[in-house]
């Protein structure tokens, strides 16, 4: 496809475990024999076939050895546009069509073999994320099967390390949004990421929200982060903000008031149950928690804005802090139509923090040795301040 070659795999066919290390490969694999080469330390698997012996992705018998053909290995692989292999003098070897499937733009499965393993659900949506852009798409006859995993309840084997490595490698995609939809496609959405799935159809006011659909909105706030950061904890804060919106009582709806510290709550036991590191849970919490504020920048008293800023640690944590403005921009443009406006209140708060962060104890204060009296001390004149950020604000930049 023309696209940057990042790495080499080697299929060895034909040869053994005890040749390869007499010629100094050096072993690595856990599961089956994986060797790095001694001089490009690019990876050489024997070719293997494998057998499913039980239910879930672990489930498997693998064989290998010098009789295993490149065709029974590349027939184990999932895509056909992974089931393509270059020989030494340049020709393909590519049983399973995947050469055409490249050109066609489509995601395709090898054989019906691709039930077999429910993690193949979330290893192709986030191809789908990565090659969206690119005009790929699920075959139809593959999104029938990956249904049929669900119901059969392939995907409910998936342990939650496994679901966050691939989500955490999917929201660095050009179209992570593309995953979830996949995933919302093929009803495995439900499965492993319930609180996602059941943002869709949950109304939002028209007035603010012209795509109406929370799940909508969620994914295009994904959009807008993904356009804004190359963070993954910035992308993973925008997705998860609104959750608490699923839980609001329908006689409530469009309204949800209340949902951000219903998201706070939801936004913990997801991170409890993936097993998420402590950072993503944090800048998480504090969008949930404070986007709504952030979006009223322009309307909150100067008392009220350095609350913000000392409950999030601002000033201790400004990289945080700027993560957390990043994700509320990408909120406030993943709505329908109005991708494009301007989000003064990020400069604007910004300005109020970076200001407010440059007043420290005085020689003075620390003269007196009173801990609570010298924060207070910080505290009113970070509070003055704000005051005149706030008097010479301007919404319209």
């Amino acid at each position: 496809m023309g696209l940057p070659v990042k790495e080499r795999d080697w299929v060895v066919v034909g040869g053994t475990r005890d040749e390869l290390l007499r010629s100094n490969y050096r072993e690595v694999g856990r599961d089956f024999p994986v060797f790095l080469h001694p001089d490009s330390h690019e990876e050489y698997a024997l070719a293997r076939r494998e057998r499913k012996t039980s239910p879930g992705y672990r489930g498997f018998a693998v064989d290998f050895g010098p009789e295993v053909t490149l065709e029974e290995d590349l027939a184990r692989r999932d895509l056909t546009i992974n089931a393509i292999a270059q020989a030494g003098d340049g020709s393909w070897v590519d049983p399973h069509g995947g050469r055409r499937d490249l050109e066609a733009r489509v995601l395709r499965h090898v054989s019906p073999a691709f039930v077999e393993d429910p993690v193949r659900i979330l290893r192709l949506a986030r191809f789908a994320a990565r090659f969206a852009p690119l005009g790929f798409s699920v075959a139809p006859e593959t999104m029938v099967l990956m249904r049929t995993m669900v119901e059969r309840g392939e995907v409910d084997a998936l342990v939650a390390e496994r679901v966050w490595q691939e989500t955490e490698k999917a929201l660095r995609e050009p179209a992570a949004s593309v995953f979830f939809q996949v995933l919302r496609d093929s009803g495995a959405l439900k499965v492993v990421y319930p609180e996602i799935n059941a943002l869709f159809g949950v109304p939002q006011p028209e007035k603010w929200h012209p795509e109406i659909d929370t799940g909508v909105h969620t994914l295009m706030v994904l959009d807008q982060a993904v356009h804004l950061s190359a963070d993954v904890k910035v992308r993973f804060a925008a997705l998860v903000h609104d959750l608490g919106k699923a839980t609001t009582p329908h006689q409530e709806w469009p309204g949800h008031k209340g949902h951000e510290e219903r998201s706070v709550t939801l936004i913990d036991a997801m991170c409890d149950r993936l097993k998420l590191p402590a950072e993503f849970r944090e800048l998480s919490i504090i969008v949930a928690r404070y986007h709504g504020n952030v979006h009223r920048a322009f309307e909150l008293r100067p008392g009220t804005i350095l609350g913000i800023l000392e409950k999030t640690d601002a000033f201790r944590r400004p990289e945080r802090f700027a993560q957390a403005l990043l994700a509320c921009e990408a909120d406030s443009r993943g709505r329908l139509g109005l991708e494009k406006d301007p989000y003064p209140q990020r400069a604007y708060l910004q300005a109020a923090r970076d200001a407010a962060a440059t007043v420290k104890p005085t020689p003075e204060d620390i003269a007196d040795q009173v801990g609570p009296l010298i924060a207070e001390r910080v505290h009113q004149r970070r509070l003055r301040t704000i005051e005149e950020i706030v008097k010479h604000a301007n919404p319209a930049k």
